[in-house]
């Protein structure tokens, strides 16, 4: 009895021992951001069934738990790239030397303290950098969601001096309905020969973010009828042969009597409707895309563009109309843009991270997913206050912040610790008795079999 005694009072020693580690990485965490609480539990050992007459003591044996579903306090930040989660879930982070190495470890954290590398990634205190979903062009992000393989580090130094061709052109334009008919020959309005009874311009973007004039020259040919060429102010910035004088585009300009524009007579007209080098291919407005081939200069290759013209809706006054006032331009938008040099990061709550340029431009360039577990408190702990997937936790489900149960990004905000210094300091004297209560149990012991030695 004695010897099972000592056993058990050894069991204890280490169990103790091991309830004083978990409290001391607790209270060294207290300003840990993201940190989340380790708690001790004891479960007895038995060594044989309970009887009447006898008894054998077992002991104690210590486990840990880690309250990883636990969230902390959100406290506010200055930094832009500090990160919280509000809600369930964990920031998708990779280990590694360097960011692009596909071959570190996926781990998931709620520590959001991230600053950009030397090479503009950003990563953590830990060293872990920080993955996200790339938005094309559209806003939108990948169909196949739940692919890790489709995360990508984030970086946005790399769009430094970026372009974005522009795609679609909208105008509001009003035409004088007294303006006296005249004659009309293809290219005269873009060679300079015929002076336009309208003409108006609009800025427009190559794939390299360079600037070109495009004019929209229109004249009075008929009863509600207008002939219009659209073409580059500066001939050269296209191709020559597929656009001759620089026209882009031309055709005519249906109206119905009440001024606004009659879309159906023009499609009916579509062989009056084409793109200049290519007069096999029609091309009819709205709706209608025009191909552009940029020139090459310089060694320098621009991407072939494709615009289209939105001149309004059929039978709407909302393009272009035709009235007893002055012809002008009412009001216009293109997209596209030459973004210049990075300024800084904004992100927001819905996890979308834009880029800010020097211009006052702006550009979402990644969304960042929340990843969230069937058992969160599963999973393995690894070092930099990060967690791996395990068994216990399930699969990785990541999801867009705010969607089917995950938390959403809180910006500018920094979670707290989950340590309450207090609990832990009275945890810590709790424990601390029950280690010096089982040193009696083992020097008792030791008296018993000194007693029994003797005789």
């Amino acid at each position: 009895m004695a010897f099972t005694a000592l056993a058990a009072g050894v069991s204890g020693l280490q169990a103790f021992t091991d309830g004083v580690g978990v409290i001391a990485d607790n209270i060294t965490n207290v300003n840990t951001i993201g940190y989340k609480e380790t708690r001790s539990r004891f479960s007895t050992l038995v060594t044989e069934t309970a009887s009447l007459s006898s008894y054998s003591p077992g002991g104690v044996r210590a486990f840990s738990e880690t309250l990883v579903s636990k969230q902390g306090l959100l406290q506010p930040s200055g930094s832009a790239t500090d990160l919280s989660i509000d809600g369930a879930g964990f920031f998708v982070v990779r280990d590694g030397a360097r960011a692009e190495d596909a071959s570190g470890e996926l781990l998931y954290t709620r520590a959001g303290a991230f600053t950009q590398d030397a090479e503009g990634f950003f990563k953590n205190t830990a060293g872990h950098y920080l993955l996200g979903w790339p938005v094309d062009s559209t806003g939108a992000i990948t169909t196949n969601k739940n692919q890790t393989s489709e995360l990508s580090p984030i970086n946005i130094n790399n769009l430094n001096g970026l372009g974005a061709a522009t795609n679609e052109v909208s105008l509001r334009v009003n035409l004088d309905t007294d303006t006296p008919v005249s004659a009309y020959t293809l290219g005269t309005l873009a060679d300079g020969s015929v002076t336009p009874d309208f003409e108006t311009n609009v800025e427009i973007f190559d794939s390299q973010g360079r600037s070109h004039v495009v004019n929209i020259g229109a004249v009075h040919t008929g009863d509600n009828a207008w002939n219009y060429e659209i073409y580059f102010d500066d001939a050269t910035a296209v191709d020559g042969t597929a656009h001759p004088d620089g026209i882009i585009a031309n055709g005519v300009l249906q109206f119905n009597t009440d001024g606004s524009i009659d879309l159906e007579s023009i499609i009916d007209a579509a062989a009056t409707t084409m793109n200049v080098g290519d007069t096999s291919t029609p091309i009819t407005f709205p709706g209608g895309s025009i191909p552009i081939t940029y020139a090459t200069g310089g060694g320098v290759e621009v991407d072939p563009g494709s615009i289209s013209f939105d001149f309004g809706d059929d039978g709407f006054k909302n393009g272009f109309v035709q009235s007893t006032t002055s012809s002008s331009r009412l009001n216009y938008s293109v997209d596209g843009a030459a973004f210049g040099n990075i300024t800084g990061v904004s992100i927001g709550e819905n996890g979308v991270v834009t880029a800010l340029f020097d211009n006052d431009l702006t550009l979402p360039v990644y969304k960042l997913p929340i990843a969230v577990f069937q058992n969160p408190d599963g999973l393995a702990r690894r070092q930099g206050n990060a967690f791996g997937a395990s068994d216990l936790s399930g699969d990785v489900n990541l999801q867009e912040p705010g969607d089917s149960g995950a938390g959403t990004v809180s910006p500018n905000s920094l979670e707290q610790s989950t340590v309450d210094l207090a609990s832990e300091f009275a945890e810590l004297i709790k424990v601390q008795r029950a280690f010096s209560a089982s040193t009696r149990i083992i020097t008792t012991s030791d008296q018993i079999l000194e007693e029994l030695t003797r005789l």
